[in-house]
């Protein structure tokens, strides 16, 4: 799947591209009549289909795993997102406060955070953007709700997206994080600048023991 750029804004309702919002799937395994089919509209009707789809993409990224396990991660010519990003994840409310959110940043050792807005992603924020957005604000920022600030642009992709393609997408748009996100629209995990260092670091590592 493609990679998606969210522009900057609030954090009210989802901020999800439309491919990423779950779009509804028609039952049709009734035999009694449902709505008419319209022609126009270019949802999905069959949901044993798109089971069997998304089935299928897993099935490939296995059957990759299995022919590529002896070659080194960043030579690989496709390497998809899941196999590096972190599937541990901190989100806030978007109701929260910049005091708390840099808290719960320090708390927990981490670099970054998503923001909900009831049951949707509303965004992603770095602790460094946060900092930098205090430094550029009044002393009482600290108690700015998260639904007051504009919120930075932010990247998603899916699991089966190529790792190296997102690394360049994050580069040319100066976004040091890309959220991770499955079929139904939830969040499954982040890849960040630190997982490629990890990456090269290891394949460097690699090449000095031979």
């Amino acid at each position: 799947m493609s990679i998606f750029v969210s522009e900057p804004g609030r954090p009210v309702g989802t901020r999800l591209p439309e491919v990423f919002r779950g779009r509804r799937v028609g039952d049709v395994s009734e035999l009694t009549e449902g709505q008419p089919i319209d022609p126009e509209r270019g949802e999905a009707t069959d949901a044993e289909f798109q089971l069997a789809a998304r089935s299928g993409r897993h099935r490939a990224l296995e059957e990759y795993g299995a022919a590529v396990s002896g070659e080194r991660k960043d030579q690989r010519p496709y390497l998809p997102v899941s196999s590096i990003c972190s599937p541990v994840l901190y989100s806030l409310p978007a109701s929260g406060t910049v005091a708390e959110a840099i808290t719960l940043l320090e708390e927990q050792g981490a670099n970054h955070l998503v923001v909900t807005a009831d049951t949707h992603i509303a965004g992603l924020v770095a602790q460094q953007w946060l900092l930098a957005w205090l430094h550029e604000h009044q002393a009482d920022a600290m108690s700015h709700s998260l639904t007051q600030i504009e919120l930075p642009a932010f990247l998603t992709a899916s699991p089966e997206t190529d790792a190296h393609q997102l690394a360049r997408l994050m580069l040319a748009h100066q976004l040091s994080a890309a959220l991770v996100i499955d079929a139904k629209g939830q969040p499954v995990g982040i890849v960040t600048s630190t997982d490629y260092l990890r990456l090269y670091a290891s394949a460097s590592g690699q090449q000095g023991n031979v």
